[in-house]
């Protein structure tokens, strides 16, 4: 049970994370929170934490789902052909694809995420994560794109983006559970056309969604690779 000091600070830390990172928790989410908490904390430590908790959830269980956070209910409408999203808009990463790969090289590309390898032009080279590089969900391996990323709202609604112009940070080595933020983002017959002036990487990763994505993707590219020879 929240005492008034910790409603205060609650309400607090709610303005500091919509203010700073377009993050709006439910209430519930930020009572859980601040029962966690000492009093005593500075303000800005309670809002880093709040805000690398948010960024390591699932957004559909932790977030506000009201209207102005989400997107349109009509969204894949296909009489609607233009619409602009003003945002600001804070979705998840459920899946990515480099549309410049053949299925094939995708595989490989993961496997050799996976062994800790990106690659320099045509030579492979070893790479050390550091925590920055988890936290905003950058790649190892930039080359190629663009891409095709699976998102989500805080509503449970998906849709798919495009990239149309290079984001960095933005690669088949990037976190799934990733956040973003789209402003004034142009949705073309359900598909978001992403650039980077409209859309901001946030970070995070969803541990379990990671694993499970790299597991299946695999999985499902060597499938289709055996249906086609």
């Amino acid at each position: 049970m929240m005492t008034a000091t910790n409603t205060q600070l609650a309400a607090l830390v709610g303005s500091q994370l919509a203010s700073s990172r377009n993050l709006h928790p439910t209430q519930q989410w930020l009572a859980a929170f601040m029962d966690t908490q000492k009093s005593t904390t500075p303000l800005p430590a309670l809002t880093q934490t709040a805000s690398f908790r948010l960024l390591s959830s699932d957004i559909t269980t932790t977030l506000s789902a009201d209207a102005p956070n989400c997107l349109p209910l009509d969204i894949h409408n296909p009489e609607v052909k233009e619409r602009r999203l003003l945002g600001p808009l804070v979705l998840q990463l459920l899946g990515i694809e480099d549309m410049s790969k053949s299925r094939w090289e995708q595989v490989e590309a993961i496997e050799a995420l996976e062994r800790g390898e990106g690659t320099k032009g045509r030579e492979i080279i070893r790479v050390t994560s550091t925590a920055g590089d988890e936290d905003s969900g950058t790649p190892v391996n930039r080359s190629g794109g663009p891409h095709k990323l699976s998102l989500q709202d805080a509503r449970g609604t998906k849709l798919f983006g495009i990239e149309l112009q290079e984001i960095k940070g933005v690669g088949l080595g990037m976190s799934i559970g990733c956040k973003f933020v789209l402003k004034n983002a142009v949705v073309a017959r359900g598909v978001v056309l992403m650039e980077p002036a409209n859309s901001t990487i946030l970070g995070g990763k969803i541990e379990a969604w990671h694993k499970a994505w790299k597991e299946n993707r695999k999985v499902e590219l060597k499938a289709a690779i055996e249906v086609n020879v």
